[in-house]
């Protein structure tokens, strides 16, 4: 497939005029043909109406037809072959393993939404039936479906070009829900996204939808990016990147004479919690685990271990020694972009620098545009003290807070700000310690796990990749998982609808077959 570096609007393709974004390889820095041209307003007008002429139709598809859709994107996707893990190699800097990996569970969750679909337990189909002789008032009838909230627009992430970009999850779901979107590309994988936006439109066509289903817009600066989350036809927002650039969006939505929600994924550190007896045990096993789990994607996961608490003494020491000698002979791995290659190093060397933070141990030295290694440490304390260190270092880059009691690491989780994930490493003899804590911690993060990190996130349907500000807009929802889908519907209730009026699945005798739960009994 050759790329040409055009915007992909309604099933259209036309050469942006707005300036250009040119990818660049992530290990030398050097720019990548073609050069893509940035839409101009208007085109962002266009993808707008579009996505709005396209809605009443695409929301109404038949849940079939809409499944199909979705298997059609992933099997275009797999179609395009080696050409779509090379340009995204090149671009993102990541190994050819990774990416196909990344490319299997975008593939993934396109046929997971499929299922989700077929099976319509989505829709959350209810119905009261009347009771006319009910005393002292009759009960009227009530029925109700979710529907679609209305186009959506996407933005791409940098640090998964495929999973958590163009047909990524927040598409996936979007689609799913019966939402037209519309994606704007990151600019670190112009190349990556134009391949995936074709394999979209494709089977927009391919499935006989309309045209404004799906489009791809390239911004050579942020004005398009605004304007399309203050456009009124835009009634939903799904973005994962920076705390800055969340924060700004979801300003920007909740200005708007019609105020909309923006689901951000933005931040996080993912704590890691390490309890006496596992540290007793198996304090330097532990140590490496950590240290495979920092390192792996030059640290660039949005559930990366930023932060290790625990309580001083020799099990801390063990798991120090095991992560050091780790990470002393973990090499460097080149990282997304030169941008952030360039804001890693900057936060570690603020890290480095601080007076209350002592430096650890360091990974090997890598050439240009690759992030090394670091772990610190500082008492619980000067972490409590100093703000700062619990902002995200967004690499291989980790944190241990020393706690002199478990009263004092109580308090340094009462400190923390919303996360992903926190981690919980515990033998039997610390599972009332662990106990004691659930409270905090489920007020805390979105995912709890026992023995593991964060890194790694299971597509599945109860899988929560979502937490409290700021790790998320709206700790109510997760990115990741069949429940995404629920960001992009709302409910509406049909109050003695005639039949014939009725939307087909709340009709009587249930005739598509589907879940629906009847006077509080799910049949």
């Amino acid at each position: 497939m050759t790329l040409t570096g055009s915007l992909l609007i309604g099933g259209t393709e036309r050469r942006g005029t707005n300036g250009e974004i040119r990818g660049l390889d992530a290990a030398t820095g050097e720019k990548l043909e073609p050069a893509f041209g940035g839409a101009t307003l208007q085109d962002l007008d266009e993808a707008c109406r579009l996505a709005a002429e396209a809605f009443d139709t695409y929301r109404e598809t038949s849940l079939e037809d809409r499944a199909k859709f979705l298997e059609t994107i992933a099997q275009n996707i797999l179609d395009i072959g080696d050409e779509l893990v090379e340009r995204c190699v090149l671009e993102s800097g990541l190994p050819r393993a990774r990416v196909e990996g990344e490319r299997g569970r975008t593939v993934g969750q396109l046929r997971l939404f499929a299922s989700v679909v077929r099976e319509g337990s989505f829709l959350g189909l209810r119905v009261d039936p009347a009771i006319p002789d009910r005393k002292p008032l009759p009960r009227v009838e009530l029925r109700l479906r979710n529907v679609s909230v209305g186009p959506v627009a996407v933005f791409g992430a940098s640090n998964f070009p495929l999973a958590f970009s163009v047909a990524g999850g927040d598409t996936a779901s979007a689609l799913a829900a019966g939402s037209p979107v519309v994606v704007k590309a990151h600019s670190a994988h112009p190349g990556t996204s134009e391949l995936v936006g074709r394999a979209v439109t494709k089977a927009v066509k391919d499935c006989g939808l309309p045209a404004g289903t799906f489009s791809l817009l390239f911004d050579s600066g942020r004005a398009v990016g605004q304007g399309l989350v203050a456009d009124h036809r835009i009634k939903a927002v799904g973005f994962t990147g920076s705390r800055t650039g969340g924060t700004a969006l979801m300003k920007i939505a909740a200005e708007r004479p019609e105020p909309i929600p923006v689901y951000a994924e933005m931040s996080s550190i993912n704590p890691v919690i390490l309890f006496r007896a596992a540290l007793s045990n198996r304090g330097e096993a532990i140590g490496r685990a950590f240290a495979a789990s920092l390192t792996m994607g030059a640290g660039q996961f949005c559930t990366n271990p930023g932060l290790i608490l625990a309580v001083e003494g020799d099990g801390l020491e063990s798991f120090i020694a095991g992560a050091s000698e780790a990470l002393k002979a973990a090499p460097a791995s080149t990282m997304l972009t030169p941008g952030i290659h360039k804001s890693y190093c900057e936060g570690v060397a603020k890290l480095t620098s601080h007076g209350s933070v002592e430096k650890l141990a360091e990974g090997q030295v890598g050439e240009r545009f690759q992030g090394q290694a670091a772990l610190f440490a500082t008492r619980a304390a000067d972490f409590l003290s100093h703000k700062e260190l619990q902002e995200e270092v967004f690499g291989s880059s980790s944190l241990i807070v020393r706690c002199r009691d478990e009263a004092e690491l109580a308090r340094v989780i009462d400190a923390l700000e919303g996360q992903l994930t926190i981690a919980l490493h515990i033998d039997e003899p610390d599972h009332a310690s662990a106990k004691a804590l659930l409270p905090k911690l489920e007020l805390k993060a979105g995912r709890l796990l026992v023995n593991g990190f964060g890194t790694g996130v299971e597509v599945g349907h109860a899988m929560v990749h979502g937490g409290p500000y700021p790790a998320t807009s709206d700790g109510r929802t997760t990115s990741v998982g069949s429940l995404a889908i629920a960001r992009f519907l709302r409910p509406v209730s049909y109050q003695d609808m005639p039949q014939d009026l009725l939307p087909q699945a709340l009709r009587d005798g249930n005739p598509l077959g589907l879940p629906v739960r009847t006077d509080g009994k799910l049949g």
